[in-house]
């Protein structure tokens, strides 16, 4: 896929276009490459700058994915992943093999007792593949090159990289994502209404009737204020630190305190280390205090925002359990009949 094609990824609800697979040949490729920045160059408009020069390959969409979701604090540990011999400094073919576990481990598992077989390499670029039984350590010569690799270390694969602009990338990534999704609302503004921001929230989530949380807002904020983007991306932040806010707060649940918004504010602050203003607090309590009792049921609450950090990628199934097994069912049953079959017939030419 292109840089645009991953920002409409994870920014619409839907692909514009359908595309078609394709092979790409090597001159093809490096012309698609040839406006890649260097990392110390590298800005919150990259992906949106480079739209269709580039390519991204299947493992790296997944390790994008991965930064969406990430806490800054937890930037350090991914380099440190990375940094296989400890000298602070990513090379290729250490960023390849951490790649390589991220492909691998959304494949199925091999089969036990085959432990010989080395680390296929199936990267996916528009219709490109690639098969090898190669070792890891070779792994670099085998891969074609993809914006990122370039990007992070020179078109000629010798740059080194090094903690602050891994750090400045993601980071970087964050803000181009959230920057789209707020701009999108805000129409030029420095602003987006406070309806617009729930919009937002439940954006890729299961709730189906969202009606009854914004009819909270328009009831309960009757005075427009707006939150600018400093607020809106402090929120995001605070929500890719989810886990520990949930441990704060289940802490305020075993003592039977009711979750207010003081509380609320000193639990982020608490978990993440990031104070959100009152005003951006207020807002989410008046959008998912259904009862509207002044408190938050923190339960509901972040079960929805689990399903908003990752971005509807966190399928629900549609018919449940029971429909799964209804569905196994039939299907075995529909195979079985079609085995008798398969055996009369053998046996009637017997």
């Amino acid at each position: 896929m292109t840089p645009y094609d991953f920002i409409q990824s994870v920014t619409s609800d839907a692909p514009k276009r359908a595309k078609k697979w394709r092979s790409l040949s090597k001159q093809e490729l490096n012309q698609k490459l040839i406006e890649t920045p260097p990392v110390w160059k590298g800005s919150s408009k990259l992906f949106r700058n480079l739209r269709e020069k580039g390519l991204i390959s299947y493992t790296e969409y997944l390790f994008l994915l991965c930064i969406l979701t990430k806490p800054h604090a937890g930037f350090k540990i991914a380099f440190n992943m990375f940094d296989t011999d400890g000298n602070e400094m990513v090379d290729k073919k250490e960023f390849l093999v951490l790649q390589e576990i991220f492909r691998k481990k959304n494949e199925k598992r091999e089969r036990k007792g085959d432990e010989e077989k080395r680390i296929m390499l199936r990267l996916q670029l528009y219709g490109y593949h690639t098969s090898t039984n190669s070792r890891a350590d070779d792994i670099s010569s085998l891969l074609s090159d993809t914006t990122l690799l370039v990007h992070f270390f020179g078109k000629k694969g010798k740059a080194e990289l090094n903690f602050d602009d891994f750090y400045r990338f993601m980071d970087n990534l964050q803000t181009e994502v959230l920057e789209i999704e707020f701009l999108s609302y805000s129409n030029g503004m420095n602003t987006i209404s406070e309806e617009d921001f729930a919009h937002i929230l439940l954006r890729y989530t299961n709730v189906e009737n969202t009606s009854s949380y914004l009819e909270n807002v328009r009831c309960r904020i009757p005075e427009e204020k707006g939150i600018t983007f400093d607020e809106f991306r402090s929120f995001f932040q605070f929500l890719n630190n989810l886990e520990d806010f949930a441990i704060a707060m289940q802490m305020y649940n075993f003592a039977n305190r009711s979750i207010g918004q003081d509380e609320f504010k000193r639990a982020v602050y608490v978990a993440t280390g990031l104070k959100l203003s009152a005003h951006l607090v207020n807002t989410v309590f008046k959008i998912f205090d259904v009862d509207r009792d002044d408190q938050l049921s923190y339960k509901e609450f972040i079960g929805i925002m689990k399903d908003r950090l990752n971005r509807g990628f966190r399928e629900t199934p549609k018919y449940g359990l029971k429909g799964y097994y209804v569905c196994v069912a039939t299907v075995t049953s529909k195979h079985l009949r079609e085995l008798w079959k398969q055996f009369r017939s053998r046996d009637m030419l017997g």
